[in-house]
């Protein structure tokens, strides 16, 4: 071999080994590039917890009720709008002032209710004069007939040596006379009884329209409304349309809550579960419970109330049933209508192999399989799966703890 032949070979090998060297580094990062776009995860053996994922709303366990006007029905007011309240929050103490209701309506009664008392008073002493003048009639009346019986009888002793004709004549008087005064005596006792009939009616009478006007003018001061304890004024709100009570919104007389005076130190979160999960909600359950407000804040709770009949919400077609869960710590941060995150444990399953929901594939619903690592690549391994959240899925046969898996379906 010559010189030129031997450096030619040389430079060839050299050629050869760069361009190895190069595919190796290709396909080296190459992998390094695949490697980072695929997501894993460890098998991991812990108890899975399934719950129900809710939102509700802050309320006191207990409160107090700051009433409109009770006695609206009576007064047939069905609604009344409200002219005044004040700010949301504020803190109160008993008899401090909390809102005041339009009386226009009320006010009108009152003028007429006024008239019906003055025209039934009226009446009343008019009933009372014509009372005692008619019966003054009918007691002089029994007296001069009285007076005539007593002269009758004297005209009758007087015409004892008068002819018969005359004795008799005198005696007629007399008995007629008698039968007019025995008369008129029992005419004025029924007499006497219709006056008194119609006295009592006419007094009843005044007596109903007075007392319909006391109510109205108790109730006038009804429409000024004050805290009947100390605490924070929450108004209330609608439990259909979700409004809250407000300036120029309507009271009703079925049902005239105002505002609440909440106790803060044990607390509710009431929530509204979808009637596909409600037959997995029980009593005594207990729920992991976050405030929205305040995200790292973490509380515990158990559903004490579970509604029985299913309510449709505004807006929508699916029934909702109310669940009301006591919160177990208090806090000062704790307002009424705070948002919170109700995690609701239905069902707790001991010691399991788990695997995020994401690593688990099928492609008939019937043959889950996971991608599990083999050295620098994947397998493709089948597994049976168990209970599932939200989160995680149990996995009885196919891996094993501490296997790992990727999150991303692998075509080769």
């Amino acid at each position: 071999m010559n010189k030129n032949t031997a450096l030619s070979s040389k430079k060839k090998w050299i050629i050869v080994g760069v361009i190895a060297t190069l595919i190796l580094s290709y396909l080296m990062f190459r992998e390094v590039d695949d490697d980072k776009s695929i997501i894993t995860a460890n098998v991991i053996q812990k108890d899975l917890v399934i719950s129900v994922e809710t939102t509700g709303e802050l309320d006191a366990l207990n409160s107090v009720k700051i009433k409109g006007p009770d006695g609206m029905r009576k007064a047939r007011i069905w609604q009344a709008k409200i002219n005044r309240l004040v700010e949301e929050g504020t803190t109160v103490k008993k008899g401090d002032f909390v809102a005041e209701i339009d009386k226009s309506s009320l006010s009108d009664q009152i003028k007429n209710a006024t008239d019906d008392v003055t025209l039934a008073e009226s009446n009343m002493i008019q009933q009372r004069l014509d009372t005692t003048l008619t019966l003054r009639q009918s007691r002089d009346n029994i007296l001069n007939l009285k007076y005539q019986v007593e002269e009758s009888i004297i005209k009758l002793e007087q015409s004892a040596f008068e002819p018969p004709a005359t004795i008799k004549q005198a005696k007629m008087d007399v008995e007629k006379n008698k039968r007019s005064f025995n008369q008129a005596k029992m005419n004025y006792q029924i007499k006497q009884d219709q006056m008194k009939a119609k006295m009592k009616q006419t007094s009843t009478l005044y007596s109903r329209k007075k007392r319909q006007l006391d109510f109205l003018l108790q109730l006038e001061k009804e429409f000024r409304i004050f805290a009947p304890e100390d605490g924070m004024v929450v108004y209330h709100k609608d439990q259909w349309s979700g409004q809250k009570v407000k300036e120029g919104s309507n009271i009703h007389g079925f049902n005239p809550i105002v505002a609440t005076l909440p106790d803060l130190s044990k607390m509710v979160s009431k929530t509204y579960i979808n009637e596909v999960d409600i037959r997995r909600i029980k009593m005594k359950q207990q729920v992991e419970i976050g405030l929205d407000a305040f995200p790292e804040k973490r509380y515990t709770g158990t559903v004490t109330k579970v509604a029985n009949v299913g309510e449709q919400k505004p807006n929508s077609d699916a029934k909702v049933f109310e669940v009301e869960i006591t919160i177990n710590e208090s806090d000062p941060i704790f307002r009424p209508s705070m948002t919170t995150s109700n995690f609701i444990v239905t069902k707790t399953v001991k010691d399991q192999k788990l695997i995020p929901i994401e690593a688990l594939f099928t492609d008939n619903d019937s043959i889950f399989y996971v991608f599990k690592r083999n050295g620098f690549g994947f397998d493709k391994s089948t597994v049976t799966i168990g209970d599932r959240n939200d989160h995680d899925v149990a996995i009885l046969t196919g891996i094993e703890n501490n296997d790992v898996i990727s999150l991303n379906r692998i075509n080769d």
